[in-house]
């Protein structure tokens, strides 16, 4: 990888570069091996979380964890330059490849078209998209009662992803693809994903993960 960016200009000028290379095709129908992704902080420090779950039985098959610290400022819409370095790290640990990643956080559901998933998708070149608990961008319809149900997710006139119930009756997430992938098999991989609680299993996973390591930091 070439070196970080150091400043915004930097940072959108790679970003700008990046986006160019986003490829948006049918995803993998039966993954083996799925992965949750997931950053947790302390102050100035952060651990990222990787976790590889088998799409089968939604069973653990491989965690990596890194300690670090952020890579970059807290910029609006270039956060994922702060997490991505920490968690390439982490997936290069991984002794199970997945599959497919899944992201806290969005892919195209971005003010500049390029979140997280997507960025991490194209620098691996793996299919990679995002399951937000919250919106970033976009308007929506009201989104039915049951599981299943979704409504497109449209910003200046793009569906940059959806709105899908995932538990009856409980609050929606918000599903976007970032490389490799499409709305239709990302949110039909989501529902496979969340057999019992509104966030995917691989979410769960990373999230304990990651808060776990990062309550050791300063201990």
């Amino acid at each position: 990888m070439q070196s970080w960016p150091r400043t915004e200009e930097e940072a959108l000028a790679v970003q700008d570069t990046l986006r160019s290379r986003v490829v948006l095709t049918p995803g993998p129908m039966s993954p083996a091996t799925v992965a949750g992704l997931d950053v947790a902080y302390d102050g100035d420090r952060l651990a990222a979380a990787v976790v590889v779950l088998d799409a089968a039985d939604l069973s653990v098959r491989d965690t990596a964890v890194v300690r670090g610290r952020p890579a970059f400022p807290y910029v609006p819409g270039l956060f994922a330059f702060r997490e991505v370095p920490a968690l390439l790290e982490a997936l290069d640990r991984l002794t199970v490849r997945p599959d497919v990643l899944v992201c806290d956080g969005q892919g195209l559901a971005h003010p500049r078209r390029f979140g997280l998933a997507a960025h991490l998708g194209v620098l691996t070149d793996m299919p990679s998209y995002g399951v937000g608990k919250t919106r970033l961008v976009g308007e929506y319809e009201p989104v039915g009662e049951e599981r299943g149900a979704r409504s497109p997710l449209i910003d200046s006139g793009e569906t940059v992803g959806a709105v899908l119930r995932t538990r009856a009756g409980v609050k929606p997430v918000f599903v976007s693809v970032g490389h490799r992938i499409d709305l239709d098999t990302a949110c039909a991989l989501t529902l496979r994903l969340t057999p019992r609680y509104r966030l995917p299993e691989t979410t769960r996973a990373a999230d304990h993960a990651c808060r776990l390591a990062v309550a050791t930091i300063r201990m």
